[in-house]
């Protein structure tokens, strides 16, 4: 015989990670909307919204702006499957670990991948994208915005104006950015860029925010070769989205109750005061991490305002203090992935947990947590410091 389980009794966490992100309310509540068919006709009135929305923060024109079931890898794959053909030459700019995944996709799916490299922490320099482009052509260049491994923002329009020079298509994979920093689509001239529902727009992991412009579908169209993914062919989820409604798959409705939310608070702050609030108050994170006596990894000109990685002091055990804040704190950051594993602390400030109030706690546990190790610095360093840079 069975017995109860209980309720989940999930403890509230701030969420101050590469992601998720702490959700707000309103999220949370439209969630909680009953459910209704996938081809219900409010249901349908609410994909349309949502796409108008999700053009609002991709800032474009793109007709195919949508969101895939699925994580931002699910964006990253989708966006990768429907350009490449076997034999399709593609650069990618590494710098990171998920440039690294960028290239394990493009090989599975039979791209002569040629990469351009950087040390981590570092960009990837345009002229190298260039000089790559005119020794042989390729038909895609792919670029990490925001590199979640690193905190490293990547300018991208040199990199679209070298694309635009050389007939290559351009992807940019925007999971770290989209939300907390200007992901300017049309701007730049990007062909697919792609993102997540869990970071800067403070929805519940599970959807693939994607916007594809008119010169990737027509290469789409032109493959000589069927799509190698059925259910990430952006033909056909583009049926359903569209007026022609075609099913394609069941859509997960509270996901997109849940989204189409997110997407209304972001609208309501307005894109250039969210993206000021991002830079301001990691500014004020940077200069008490300073001040603690940590090094951040990413160059100062090239800072994701989304996520900043600060190197860990030598003699400190990395996961020691990551679980004294999480379990005397409630406060969650994450480590290093790859080669900066042990290495570095990533603190993520996006969307709902970008507050000045989620700054000051981090400086103050994180000194707590250090001092308890023999780091020595001023008591109340930190958030001294950032308190200044608000100011």
């Amino acid at each position: 015989m069975e017995t109860s389980r209980g309720d989940l009794n999930i403890p509230f966490r701030t969420l101050l990670g590469p992601g998720p992100s702490n959700v707000h309310p309103r999220v949370l509540r439209a969630a909680t909307t009953p459910v209704v068919g996938h081809l219900d006709p409010r249901f349908l009135e609410l994909m349309d919204e949502t796409m108008g929305l999700l053009r609002f923060v991709f800032q474009t024109r793109n007709t195919i702006t949508l969101a895939i079931p699925g994580t931002g890898s699910a964006g990253m794959e989708a966006a990768l499957v429907n350009l490449i053909e076997p034999g399709d030459g593609i650069i990618v700019g590494v710098n990171g670990y998920f440039g690294e995944r960028l290239c394990e996709m493009a090989s599975r799916h039979g791209a002569e991948l040629r990469r351009v490299e950087a040390p981590w922490g570092q960009i990837i320099d345009p002229d190298q994208i260039e000089r790559a482009l005119a020794q042989r052509r390729a038909k895609v260049v792919a670029v990490v915005h925001a590199e979640t491994s690193t905190g490293v923002l990547q300018p991208i329009t040199p990199i679209a104006e070298a694309c635009n020079r050389h007939g290559a298509l351009l992807v940019v994979d925007a999971v770290t950015s989209l939300g907390g920093s200007p992901v300017p689509v049309d701007d730049w001239g990007a062909d697919v860029s792609f993102s997540c529902t869990q970071k800067g727009l403070s929805c519940p992991p599970g959807l693939a925010p994607i916007t594809v412009s008119e010169r990737a579908v027509a290469a789409a169209h032109a493959r000589r070769s069927p799509i190698q993914s059925w259910y990430l062919d952006l033909s056909l989820i583009t049926k359903y989205w569209d007026s022609n409604r075609v099913y394609h798959h069941t859509a997960p409705i509270t996901m997109l109750y849940a989204l189409r939310e997110a997407l209304c608070l972001v609208r309501e702050e307005g894109l250039e005061p969210r993206w000021s609030r991002h830079q301001r108050l990691s500014h004020a994170l940077i200069a008490g991490l300073t001040a603690l006596g940590l090094k951040i990894l990413a160059p100062e000109p090239h800072r994701a305002p989304t996520l900043t990685v600060a190197r860990i002091p030598e003699g400190i055990k990395d996961l020691e203090v990551r679980k004294a804040l999480l379990s005397e704190h409630s406060l969650e950051i994450g480590g290093g992935l790859g080669p900066l594993k042990g290495q570095v602390w990533r603190i993520g400030l996006m969307g709902e947990s970008c507050t000045q109030a989620n700054v000051l706690l981090v400086l103050s546990v994180l000194e707590s947590a250090l001092a308890r190790q023999g780091w020595k610095c001023e008591k109340g360093a930190g958030v001294v410091a950032a308190v200044k840079a608000l100011a």
